[in-house]
């Protein structure tokens, strides 16, 4: 059946200025890191990033290796995007895309050469069958490679006009400053960084924060959940099939320590005193920080996508809430 956006889809979610650039994107984005690849269901995934752009997602977020098997998010983001997606609609959309970690054999399918990160878009712009992504970010920094190299790759990608903005993510706040500071030399202002953070991750408040804030960079955590942990999917003990559940999964169990139990269960019961969810909590905490633009979340479901897009709902905090939380978290 075709697919015909919802009318209403732009009344569904706030946007957000990405730090000093023209760039709005929506208060919550859709990361395609799992559940999107060859060895997921096709429909499924289809039927989330349709749901997603309904409820006022224009963000969709991909890179390289995602997977697996490592390009098939692309693969398949492109065939839905050209079944479903045509013509103007890709205009309403801000895709993008990454390269730092491992995608092929060999010295070039890794890091942060200009080679690699050239080559990497190069082939992500195919699967996905675009002739630009909005945004092509350094997934990660190279200590072996000259950070100048690793910019001016993302400087020549926008002047070519394989990306129309450049990103950074993993990147520390030192060398995060320095990185932005060539790419502002070059003409290519760094629009967005993209770190780790959850209540459980805490590191980008010991300065990132501060210099995205200080030089006009927009944030989007990725992993707000703490890889599902941030949920009530382990207030019981770990469930079978869950992420810390399997051996290759990116939590551990030993992750679930009878501490970070504790912490979850009490989250939890303030998460119900708010009539939210905990994921929704953990969504909205991000939000309360001005220098936070948007805050990318996975879906394994229609039906997950949507409770935690319910979270907009009920995004204010008091400060006895926001001292409770602290005080659980050990701070």
């Amino acid at each position: 059946m075709q697919y015909t956006p919802s009318s209403n889809r732009y009344k569904e979610i706030p946007y957000k200025r990405c730090g000093n650039s023209g760039l709005l994107l929506p208060a919550i984005s859709l990361g395609l890191w799992q559940n999107f690849g060859s060895v997921d269901n096709f429909e499924n995934g289809r039927s989330i990033i349709r749901r997603a752009f309904d409820r006022g997602i224009t963000h969709f977020d991909l890179a390289n290796n995602y997977g697996p098997v490592p390009g098939s998010a692309e693969e398949n983001f492109g065939t839905i995007l050209k079944k479903d997606f045509p013509g103007f609609l890709r205009d309403e959309l801000i895709i993008s895309s990454k390269a730092g970690y491992t995608m092929w054999d060999g010295p070039y399918g890794d890091w942060g050469s200009r080679k690699y990160l050239l080559s990497s878009l190069d082939q992500s712009l195919k699967r996905m069958q675009l002739d630009y992504v909005d945004i092509f970010y350094s997934h990660r920094p190279d200590p072996n490679t000259p950070l100048e190299e690793t910019m001016m790759a993302l400087h020549t990608a926008v002047k070519s006009g394989r990306a129309l903005y450049a990103g950074i993510s993993n990147y520390k706040a030192p060398e995060a400053r320095k990185a932005i500071g060539i790419l502002r030399e070059l003409g290519t202002p760094c629009v967005i960084h993209q770190p780790k953070y959850s209540m459980f991750e805490r590191w980008v408040e010991d300065g990132l924060l501060d210099v995205l804030e200080e030089m006009g960079v927009g944030c989007i955590p990725f992993s707000p959940l703490a890889q599902g942990m941030l949920t009530d999917k382990y207030l019981k003990g770990i469930p079978e099939n869950s992420r810390a559940s399997k051996n290759d999964g990116s939590l551990r169990a030993t992750d679930i320590t009878p501490e970070r139990l504790e912490q979850i269960k009490a989250l939890n019961e303030i998460a119900k005193q708010r009539n939210q969810s905990l994921a929704q909590m953990a969504i909205t905490w991000l939000m309360k920080d001005k220098r936070v633009t948007t805050v990318l979340i996975g879906a394994s479901s229609v039906q997950q996508l949507d409770n935690n897009l319910d979270s907009l709902h009920q995004i204010d905090y008091t400060q006895e809430e926001l001292q409770k939380i602290e005080t659980i978290l050990g701070n």
